[in-house]
């Protein structure tokens, strides 16, 4: 089936020339085109005409995008999307001057969200988690990642990444599942931190990979969490089963987790708000892409990850919301996008890639999707504005009028 979406104001194809990611200010580079329209063969963009052209081209179907911008589907590469359970209680705790410490203290933390995954059943989490996607879906993402790591046991993660698995076939999305039970020790191993390594090496990534349960595997290396010799053994034990592999590093401190990601070629590695220069050097001379997620730097009021000094030296930059209940309670990308331009020195141009083939090659689908170029699928965000700088200038709202994934419409905006 032929499909003309016809006459948009812009398309911004973020064209990569077959690349397939944007790098340094190439990412400035994102390929706007006026007076032309996609024509979509099934699931597959066929080609891009003018606008003169299209009048005379046959197709089965034709949708009108005039005085819009058509973009390529956004691509959401960091999120704690399935929890269970709310820390609104922290968040005032923490409003009114609590330490971290304090409010581990009275049961809160990543552990409050532990019990409430483990006392939730999967019909409970699936009833959760559905309108959190159906929200991104509205804002025009079209391929999701989804991390584990509020089970921290074999029975709980293995729930999670099911309920994830669940999604693959019902979201209408393309939904990246990410086993994260490296993602801090829960209580029962607070005294013996190596048996629970040995559980998620031994149990826990043996199962997961035979049931092919997640693509990627994540470790969150850092002084409260698991050390640099942790993270290797766990990522080894990953790799070879097969698990392409992702790291949370430098949030807070800095303990080694760039060169043991530069070691195993992750994918990418996510946070960086403490990446040193020296780190910067080596990060930079790989295609590792680096995922900043400033709604944790706003969300829990501490620095920036220096986005501006890694694009200038040449690092391939995405942007995520690590949508969770604790330190990022944010589900929406435009802010995100927001918030690199203003906190972070982005200029509105270099969040567009960022959102969309770097985050794709940071969930290794840049191939398939993540810019508008004959061949890949058609996935694509129409927001209701003639300019996108509109998209970041309307700080909060969701501009976003349809979502098509697939070439077929799965989202459109009913009149308010």
């Amino acid at each position: 089936m032929l499909t003309l979406l016809r006459n948009p104001a812009q398309i911004i194809t973020v064209d990569t020339g077959g690349v397939n990611f944007k790098r340094g200010h190439e990412m400035s580079s994102i390929g706007i085109l006026e007076n032309h329209s996609i024509l979509i063969d099934g699931e597959r963009i066929k080609d891009i005409i003018t606008n003169k052209k299209a009048s005379s081209k046959k197709f089965d179907a034709e949708i009108d995008l005039s005085g819009k911008i058509l973009l390529p589907g956004l691509i959401e590469c960091h999120t704690h999307t399935a929890f269970a359970g709310s820390r609104s209680n922290e968040f005032r705790m923490k409003l009114q001057g609590a330490t971290y410490e304090e409010i581990a203290k009275t049961g809160g933390g990543i552990n409050k969200t532990v019990q409430s995954v483990r006392s939730s059943s999967f019909e409970e989490l699936v009833k959760i988690i559905k309108p959190r996607i159906n929200y991104f879906i509205r804002q025009g993402i079209t391929t999701l990642e989804i991390k584990s790591g509020y089970g921290l046991s074999f029975y709980d993660e293995i729930k999670l990444l099911q309920v994830i698995n669940y999604f693959i076939k019902e979201a209408g999305i393309t939904i990246i599942p990410t086993f994260l039970g490296a993602h801090t020790f829960p209580p029962e191993y607070k005294n013996d931190p190596e048996k629970y390594v040995s559980v998620i090496i031994n149990e826990m990534l043996p199962f997961i990979a035979e049931k092919k349960l997640a693509s990627f595997c994540d470790v969150f290396c850092e002084k409260t969490a698991f050390s640099a010799e942790q993270t290797e053994q766990i990522f080894s034990a990953a790799k070879e089963k097969g698990f392409d592999l992702k790291l949370h590093s430098e949030q807070f401190n800095s303990i080694g987790g760039i060169d043991i990601a530069v070691k195993y070629n992750t994918a990418s590695i996510d946070h960086l708000e403490v990446l040193k220069d020296e780190d910067l050097e080596k990060l930079v001379k790989t295609e590792i892409v680096s995922v900043l997620l400033p709604g944790v730097s706003f969300f829990l009021g501490y620095g920036f990850a220096p986005a501006r000094k890694i694009i200038d030296s040449g690092g391939i930059v995405a942007l995520s919301t690590d949508y969770n209940p604790g330190s990022s309670h944010i589900a929406g990308l435009n802010l995100i996008m927001s918030l690199a331009c203003l906190k972070m020195k982005m200029t509105v141009e270099e969040t567009i890639p960022a959102v969309t083939i770097n985050a794709a090659k940071a969930l290794k689908t840049e191939k398939e999707t993540g810019s508008i170029e004959i061949g890949k699928k058609a996935d694509f965000a129409v927001f209701d504005t003639p300019d996108y700088s509109d998209i970041i200038y309307n700080v909060g709202k969701n501009l976003n009028f349809m979502t098509i994934k697939n070439g077929v419409i799965i989202y459109k905006k009913t009149e308010e």
